[in-house]
């Protein structure tokens, strides 16, 4: 793909990953042997040029079949600040309300760079390192290149590939074997107003050792109205028996534009729960790709997508079963209100020699309205024996009979649906033990359906 025939959304972002590489070549500390900074510079132009040759996704190719880019494609973005951006008067109270319900442990992102002045980790355990991703490119270029280079191979992962080339900040966090932290860490990355529409590339990294256990909770907010484009890649290891549980609440503006790839690979009887609701943006697409690569591991996978206005939420699971007796359990349910629309895809793989795998799948989904839409898709694919494994999605409408005994009993339509449609959506969250964080999660939720605007149901299909 050549520059002359680039999108402006591709050739702001390549004149992007062109500076960075100016930029990175003039700050390889002398202390570290040029080998290094030559893996990482050598990684990002190929990453660089992967993307432009593969241009960017288009509903023709079927794993974005349902989301189409044009619109974004048109758009300019320029690279985010050398620093945290600093809220104006009329932003810096909706920031302080952001943070205000987040306990300490917390680690705050502010428009793609790392903000101390608002993060708060003291007191973390011993047995728990948190790294800066730019500190990971600054002192070990050679590691950074090699976490970046996974999963950029695809033809329709523009996205990963221009995070491999973009990314400047997200956090490293290890947990040493044994290690069992009870407290929730919080990862805020916050989207303010700074005068410009920016895009802005985090890189994650989690690993836990054999036997390790840790709650993390990541909120992606917006601290007044913004247009960024936010892209995201998080990759996961867990060892040998070690359990992660993970909510994640994306929340962000109206106008905001998230894209986040999730890849995690368990050990043997390693555990991962996590939650996802998501609650705004203007399009939001998450790619969850989980490998149970150890026998005995275990994923535990719910989400909530709240597609009200003209909101496009589109979620892409990938499981694969790759070792014996591992199971998975999900349970997402979607609503479509006004002219949003949700989208959902929920693909099993028990791969040949997955013996005794168990695998469930639940998709449940309310339209109500008319002009929303809703599109789900399981897909389970079965090469071993002795395997059980179910799926079922369904796209209703409220039950009438419930809507009406609320509504004779002298609610209005607008409470009454909403009361419903929260008792709908709550299931989900039943995945999650840790009381307090139950009550802040439940808090976003009963918050978004609050601001909502619901028209009324109809006949239930059930």
């Amino acid at each position: 793909m050549s520059t002359a025939t680039a999108s402006p959304l591709v050739e702001a972002l390549d004149a992007q990953a062109v500076a960075l590489a100016r930029a990175e070549a003039g700050r390889s500390p002398a202390s570290l042997p040029s080998s290094a900074g030559e893996a990482l510079a050598a990684m990002r132009a190929a990453a660089r040029e992967a993307a432009r040759r593969h241009g960017l996704p288009t509903t023709r190719q079927e794993r974005w079949r349902h989301t189409s880019l044009r619109a974004l494609a048109a758009r300019r973005f320029e690279a985010s600040a050398s620093e945290a951006a600093s809220p104006d008067a009329a932003n810096a109270s909706a920031l302080a309300a952001a943070l205000a319900h987040l306990p300490a442990s917390r680690l705050v992102i502010v428009n793609g760079r790392f903000a101390p002045a608002l993060s708060s980790l003291q007191g973390l355990p011993e047995g728990l390192r948190l790294r800066l991703f730019s500190d990971v490119l600054r002192d070990a270029p050679a590691e950074a290149a090699a976490w970046l280079a996974t999963d950029t191979a695809r033809s329709d992962a523009a996205f990963p590939q221009w995070n491999a080339a973009l990314a400047e900040d997200g956090f490293v966090l290890d947990v040493d074997a044994g290690v069992r932290i009870a407290t929730p860490l919080h990862l805020v990355v916050l989207g303010i107003e700074d005068g410009a529409d920016r895009a802005f590339h985090l890189r994650h990294r989690i690993a836990l050792g054999a036997g390790a256990e840790l709650t993390l909770t990541t909120h992606q907010l917006a601290a007044g109205a913004h247009r960024h484009l936010l892209n995201t890649v998080l990759q996961i290891e867990l060892g040998e028996g070690a359990m992660l549980t993970q909510a994640r609440v994306q929340r962000e503006s109206d106008g905001a534009t998230l894209l986040q790839r999730t890849v995690a690979t368990l050990g043997a009887k390693a555990h991962y729960r996590r939650l996802d609701l998501e609650l705004g943006g203007a399009l939001s697409r998450h790619e969850l790709d989980v490998r149970l690569a150890g026998d005995g591991a275990v994923l535990e996978a719910n989400g909530v997508l709240l597609a009200d206005g003209r909101r496009h939420l589109d979620t892409r699971l990938g499981i694969e079963h790759l070792a014996r007796d591992t199971r998975c359990e999900l349970v997402w349910r979607g609503l479509g209100a006004g002219r949003g629309r949700a989208v959902f895809h929920g693909g099993i793989l028990i791969a040949e020699g997955a013996d005794g795998s168990n695998a469930s799948l639940s998709n449940k989904n309310l339209l109500l309205d008319d002009g929303a839409e809703i599109d789900t898709q399981p897909v389970l694919v079965i090469h071993a024996d002795d395997v059980q494994a179910a799926h079922g999605a369904t796209v209703g409408r409220l039950d009438e009979a419930a809507l009406f005994y609320l509504r004779a009993r002298g609610l209005p339509l607008a409470e009454a649906t909403a009361m419903l449609t929260a008792a709908f959506l709550r299931e989900p969250l039943a995945l999650i033990d840790h009381e307090a964080l139950v009550s802040t999660l439940m808090a976003s939720l009963e918050l978004r359906l609050a601001a909502s605007s619901f028209a009324g149901g109809g006949v239930s299909s059930r």
